[in-house]
């Protein structure tokens, strides 16, 4: 089946064609793609353009890290979970790491104040996650000067906290992120809602408390994935643990093996003996007898 593609396909293509750099490539080929039709029989042309698209912003991300020279620009995940906050210019982005963090970041009346990414910890119950703030995010945002590696570090955090003052702006926003195909589930900014808990609600975590036998609960809790085990506890805690689980004791002549007890929602009654693989949930308090 034809294409059909019309003169503003041809145009585009030659601007295509002539460009020299990825930025000019990428440029080009969205006017390409815009202009290319769009029926059951260009699925294939389209395709295809898409995937020089992709190509072309690996590429602009990976000269952005060389460029910005990679240690300066590049941020090390730290805590139980990354959060990025991503959101268009005076959007509400700044206030909010000020109000749930340690830093104290400016808050200007002018737009694009924040610069750079700005980074702090938010304190959830005793779990530390960490906060990046990510500058404002503007149209065709991988062709600014930094913009492709704000995108790599957008890609790699664990939840996107999306601002924007009105509906086109969280669209223009959320827009940028699909044709840079980020894949990082989101969340939207609601100043009526707790976002913190929503936060924490998003994440695949559960906080868990150790305990001593005859003792109060422990501060602060351990973060794990949900799904974790008492196994996966046991090899935070120590790795002798693991292997005394997997182990008989004899202790006065009585063979004893190692087990733990967990108040909680995991359990039916509280301080309920249970096993190696039996699964957390979240606010569970766990205490591990190993001889």
């Amino acid at each position: 089946m034809p294409i059909n593609a019309g003169i503003a396909y041809g145009l585009a293509l030659e601007e295509y064609n002539r460009a020299k750099t990825p930025k000019e490539k990428l440029k080009a080929l969205q006017k390409v793609l815009a202009a290319s039709p769009n029926h059951k029989g260009s699925e294939r042309l389209r395709s295809g353009i898409k995937q020089k698209m992709a190509k072309l912003r690996e590429q602009i991300e990976t000269q952005g890290k060389k460029k910005g020279g990679g240690k300066s620009l590049s941020i090390k995940k730290e805590g139980a979970a990354q959060i990025c906050l991503v959101g268009t210019t005076q959007s509400g982005k700044s206030t909010f790491l000020n109000n749930v963090t340690n830093v104290k970041t400016e808050i200007g009346t002018h737009p694009f104040t924040t610069i750079k990414p700005e980074i702090g910890t938010l304190d959830y119950k005793g779990i530390k996650i960490q906060i990046v703030e990510i500058p404002a995010i503007t149209k065709d945002f991988i062709m600014q000067e930094k913009g492709g590696i704000y995108l790599g570090i957008i890609k790699q955090c664990d939840l996107i906290v999306l601002f924007g003052r009105d509906k086109n702006e969280v669209n223009l926003v959320l827009n940028e992120l699909k044709d840079n195909e980020v894949k990082v589930f989101y969340i939207i900014f609601d100043k009526n809602e707790n976002l913190v808990e929503k936060i924490w609600n998003n994440l695949i975590l559960i906080k868990v408390y150790t305990k001593q036998p005859g003792k109060e609960k422990d501060f602060p809790p351990i973060a794990f994935k949900k799904g974790s085990t008492i196994k996966n506890l046991a090899e935070i805690l120590h790795k002798d643990f693991v292997k005394k689980f997997n182990e008989k004791h004899k202790f006065n002549d009585k063979v004893i093996m190692p087990y733990a007890r967990v108040w909680g929602t995991s359990v039916k009654f509280p301080g309920q003996r249970v096993g190696f693989e039996h699964v957390l949930e979240d606010e569970d308090v766990v205490e591990i007898h190993n001889k």
